[in-house]
């Protein structure tokens, strides 16, 4: 009772503040290709619905999936359900409560509720450990689970699994992520065999961490990691890169569609324009070396010297003239600014709705001993009222705002 208790007094004060090196079993082409010849594009109305396992209820922390999702279509109204579970299986066996239903059964309720018109599966790793012998039922599983997704009207979504990746403990990364790789091609041949959109991110969540480290144990993605999923899954969708090259030249007075120059600075040197952008970038969690370039300003025809861009009072970033006539990376302020507060919101969002679908209290308020605290029922119910709110909040803020730059010269 506490507990809920707490849950719904964090809701409200929400609700208020708000307002106010591995060995490779098979080739890579085995792996499978997105079978898919268009481009995935929801449509108003549509929800998504992640189901599987840790790689989906982990991103709850993150909210880098939905976010990338979320913001290529600001002008789109569709929302999102995370209904994922850690050391889950196609079979639903790791939801297990005292009350009924219980497992597959409890599976398939919590889907239905979420009322899904596209799913996205990320099933294999946890059956993988059953090695060869587990792949029948595991395709047996899938397979069932995609039926009644199919009975739902949605439209299904296959993920590969993702590598393990090295690891200090004595585990066999290259016999595990052989297995690994046999579940995945599994995977890839139901998507083709049903006609369904399979996203192969096994390859390259593998090559990326080469170069940058993915994972704290090997096992689970750590926030770079679900920041680079995201990417990788928007390709594996057929979705164009995020990268945006905004150009100004000083002495033609000529600037990119995107940029509004307010002042051309030619007398004291400042530069003042605006920017209006496609879509928000996806904020990366660190600075990391390597990562891809997003968003680039270039500006010819400065005089030489050191100039600041700034917005709202913020400064974003210094560099001299002839790197700003090369082009410098924006990774802060603006609308890096505004997507992480749209973070913030899908984060608070899926918390709620992780706490409304699966309580912690669940046998005591919707069990066999809710004689005892079924009175709570309501406090569960009310959490939609919240949901709803955000929901509608961060429809708000997905689209790009304007920003106003000011370029100034150090002196």
């Amino acid at each position: 009772m506490k507990k809920i208790a707490t849950v719904l007094g964090y809701s409200i004060f929400l609700f208020l503040t708000l307002f106010f090196n591995t060995t490779v079993a098979q080739p890579a082409s085995q792996l499978g290709t997105k079978t898919s010849n268009t481009v995935f594009e929801p449509i108003n109305g549509d929800r998504v619905v992640f189901v599987g396992n840790s790689l989906f209820e982990n991103d709850l922390t993150y909210g880098y999936l939905e976010l990338a999702l979320t913001t290529r279509w600001p002008n789109r109204n569709f929302t999102f359900r995370n209904i994922g579970w850690t050391g889950d299986t196609v079979w639903g066996e790791a939801r297990s409560y005292i009350s009924p239903p219980t497992t597959y059964d409890l599976l398939i309720e919590q889907l239905t509720k979420a009322q899904p018109t596209v799913v996205f599966i990320a099933y294999g790793a946890m059956e993988a450990l059953e090695g060869e012998q587990g792949l029948s039922r595991f395709k047996e599983g899938l397979n069932k689970l995609i039926d009644k997704i199919d009975q739902l009207g949605a439209k299904t979504i296959l993920l590969s699994a993702i590598p393990l990746m090295e690891v200090e403990s004595g585990e066999d990364i290259g016999k595990r992520n052989s297995m690994l790789e046999l579940y995945t091609a599994a995977i890839a041949k139901i998507a083709e065999e049903r006609g369904k959109q399979y996203l192969n991110i096994y390859t390259p969540v593998l090559e990326k961490n080469k170069i940058i480290k993915l994972s704290d144990n090997g096992f689970h993605l750590n926030e770079t990691g679900y920041y680079y999923l995201a990417s990788v899954v928007e390709k594996e969708l057929g979705l164009s890169t995020r990268t945006e090259t905004a150009s100004i030249d000083i002495a033609k007075q000529e600037a990119t569609a995107t940029i509004k120059v307010l002042n051309w600075g030619k007398n004291n040197g400042n530069l003042t324009f605006t920017i209006s952008e496609s879509l928000l970038p996806l904020p990366l969690p660190r600075q990391e070396e390597g990562a891809e370039k997003t968003r680039i300003i270039k500006i010819n025809g400065l005089k030489k010297g050191i100039y600041t861009l700034s917005t709202e009072n913020f400064q974003v970033v210094t560099a001299s003239a002839k790197q700003w006539n090369e082009g410098v990376e924006i990774k802060q302020g603006g609308s890096y600014s505004q997507a992480s507060q749209l973070r913030e919101m899908i984060i608070k969002k899926n918390e709620l709705y992780f706490h409304q679908y699966r309580p912690q209290n669940k046998t005591y308020i919707l069990g066999f001993r809710s004689h005892e605290q079924g009175r709570h029922t309501k406090g569960l119910e009310d959490l939609s009222i919240i949901i709803t709110w955000l929901e509608g909040q961060i429809a708000i803020n997905r689209a790009p705002k304007e920003i106003t730059y000011q370029l100034t010269p150090v002196k």
